[in-house]
């Protein structure tokens, strides 16, 4: 049977409205996350649709050295936490290291595992123990190069850290090179996963 995913006030999963998960890739300042978390908010409050604010605060796999990664743990942290409380809305992060879990589950609603990263084990173990202490949620994004059932994994990592609060994403499937593809028919396969 699918489960309910809880983020703050929003339950996710069969016979729920839709949760949109939106924001910018990088939070550049916090007059720019709070403008734009206004404007998809009242988007999506319009629609009748949930959301939920994401924007990272450490884009650590650009394709350069030299790209703009974001303002980093402590500052970015602080941004969404006040985007958090000023909008009364629940947001989300992506984290890329173990020790990224617990001042993340601090801050947001939901934390969020790169599909890159959605098999190592440490920071699945660190998110899973961090969002059971604090009552936070997990989304892993699922791996390009994974099948959907294949997620069964990650998800008994969570599991076994002691979080059943999680959520998956389909990220595409690689089609040959600069090709991905979504399979929908997948999304039904891991919503029945544990």
């Amino acid at each position: 049977m699918p489960r309910l995913c809880t983020v703050g006030p929003i339950d996710i999963g069969p016979g729920r409205p839709l949760a949109i998960i939106a924001g910018p890739c990088v939070i550049e300042s916090l007059e720019l996350g709070l403008d734009t978390a206004r404007l998809l908010k009242s988007t999506c409050d319009a629609a009748g649709l949930s959301f939920i604010f994401k924007a990272s605060f450490d884009k650590a796999n650009r394709s350069s050295i030299d790209s703009p990664r974001g303002p980093g743990l402590q500052r970015g942290l602080a941004w969404l936490s006040q985007i958090r409380r000023e909008l009364h809305i629940p947001v989300t992060t992506d984290i890329h290291l173990p020790d990224q879990a617990e001042p993340a589950a601090a801050a947001v609603d939901l934390l969020q595992i790169p599909a890159f990263l959605c098999r190592q084990t440490d920071l699945l173990i660190a998110a899973g123990q961090a969002a059971a202490k604090s009552g936070r949620a997990v989304n892993i994004k699922k791996g390009q190069f994974l099948s959907p059932t294949e997620m069964s994994g990650p998800v008994e990592k969570l599991a076994q850290a002691g979080c059943t609060n999680i959520m998956l994403t389909e990220r595409g499937t690689f089609f040959g090179y600069h090709r991905l593809v979504n399979d929908f028919i997948g999304v039904a396969e891991m919503m029945h996963l544990r």
